[in-house]
C-alpha cells in the first residue's frame, strides 16, 4: 500500500447519481481512500442534486469552478476555490442556476456505505 495516490478525475468515467441525472466521478477507490469518500460532481446549467442528509458523515464541498450550493433551501453563490462544510444533519444540494458548468469536489467523513452504495444517503420525501 502507499502512502499517498493521485488520480486525473478526468480520466474517472462519469456516472449519474441514483437519485438525479447530475454527473460524478467516484475518486474514493481509484485514490484509495479509507476514511473519507470523495467525489467530483459535475453540475451542467439548470441541474439540481437531490436535497439530503447524510446520518453520521460530514461533507465538505470544494469549488473547482464558481458554482452554487443551497443549504436547508437558501441558495449560496461560491467563488472558484471556495470551501463549503455541511452538517450532517443539515439538508444540502448543488444547484446551478447559471449558464455555466460548475465543478465541485465532495469530501465526506467518515466514510459510510459503499462506493456503489452511498449508504446513510437520506432523502426526505416530504420536502419540496
Amino acid at each position: 500500500m502507499d502512502g499517498f495516490s493521485v488520480v486525473d478525475p478526468t480520466e474517472v468515467p462519469k456516472e449519474e447519481f441514483d437519485t438525479c441525472e447530475t454527473a460524478v466521478r467516484k475518486l474514493t477507490e481509484p485514490l484509495g481512500c479509507e476514511q473519507v469518500r470523495v467525489n467530483q460532481v459535475v453540475v451542467e446549467p439548470g441541474e439540481v442534486t437531490t436535497p439530503h442528509t447524510h446520518e453520521g458523515q460530514e461533507e465538505v464541498f470544494v469549488a473547482m469552478t464558481a458554482g452554487q450550493i443551497s443549504i436547508e433551501g437558501e441558495v449560496h453563490d461560491v467563488p472558484a476555490g471556495g470551501v463549503v462544510r455541511v452538517h450532517p444533519d443539515t439538508v444540502r444540494n448543488l444547484v446551478n442556476h447559471t449558464e455555466d458548468t460548475h465543478v465541485w469536489t465532495a469530501i465526506g467523513a467518515p466514510p459510510v456505505g459503499t462506493v456503489d452504495d452511498f449508504g446513510a444517503y437520506v432523502v426526505d420525501e416530504d420536502r419540496d
